[in-house]
């Protein structure tokens, strides 16, 4: 990725993507694309879609996510699934379909077992249960990172996934019922 690059940052408003965006800015990237939730709904297919084709970005850092405490996620199940599902789908294939050189997807760590042993290896993905009180959120996000493996299987494409860790910085939200950083994730 050179500073020219077309780099396409969803979720550029939370507390990742603008970290990232400022990242970038710093080290003289010139071409960052990005959209407020009121300017592209990544959950609208067609939306997602027509947005690659009129941008054609060269990379893509997925940041964008439903995200919200405890309280939020225990209250609001379907929603975490459903929102995250269609804003990983959306954008995952749009992006392999318009060519995009390289996606990054961000997870959490919250993707691993409730008890997985400490310090937590990358094989413990998938084998025990899920923290309950997140287990939606965390679901969709195994899936966003089983979507880039079977994509760069199948397709070839480009597609990597990080799994952040006990994330806080400028922007964070310390909101006792929506905080994310109470989750911890």
């Amino acid at each position: 990725m050179d500073v020219e690059s077309k780099i396409y940052v969803a979720g550029h408003r939370g507390l990742v993507g603008s970290a990232i965006c400022r990242r970038l800015k710093a080290l003289g990237h010139t071409q960052l694309i990005t959209r407020r939730h009121a300017e592209l709904d990544l959950t609208n297919q067609e939306a997602v879609r027509r947005f690659f084709a009129q941008t054609s970005p060269e990379y893509v850092i997925l940041a964008a996510a439903k995200v919200g405490g405890i309280l939020a996620n225990s209250t609001y199940p379907a929603t975490f699934i459903r929102d995250n599902l269609a804003i990983q789908t959306n954008v995952i294939d749009a992006a392999c379909r318009s060519g995009v050189r390289k996606l990054l997807f961000l997870g959490s760590s919250c993707i691993y077992p409730k008890l997985a042993s400490q310090p937590m290896q990358e094989e413990a993905l998938l084998t025990s249960a899920l923290e309950p009180t997140n287990e939606w959120y965390a679901i969709a996000k195994i899936a966003g990172l089983k979507m880039c493996q079977a994509y760069r299987r199948q397709y070839g494409f480009k597609a990597i996934s990080l799994m952040p860790t006990n994330l806080y910085g400028p922007g964070d939200n310390f909101d006792l019922e929506s905080s994310a950083s109470i989750m911890g994730s």
